[in-house]
């Protein structure tokens, strides 16, 4: 299960926004977002930010046409 700010992360990623933009965003640095990001990836068993995306999409974190 996800955290709070890890599907926030989650969601910013899959809105295409860098580590950096989103770290600017939430207030965090970019190795925190890195890290953030990372853990979801491992928790969802997804390769790279790609699977990262489409799992966000398939859970309804983000819906086509909101990002």
């Amino acid at each position: 299960m996800l955290t709070p700010r890890e599907r926030d992360v989650m969601s910013l990623v899959a809105q295409g926004h860098s580590n950096d933009e989103i770290a600017d965003r939430l207030f965090l640095s970019p190795l925190t977002v890195k890290t953030h990001v990372n853990r979801a990836m491992s928790k969802l068993g997804a390769r790279d930010r790609a699977q990262l995306v489409v799992a966000a999409y398939q859970s309804g974190l983000v819906l086509p046409g909101t990002g």
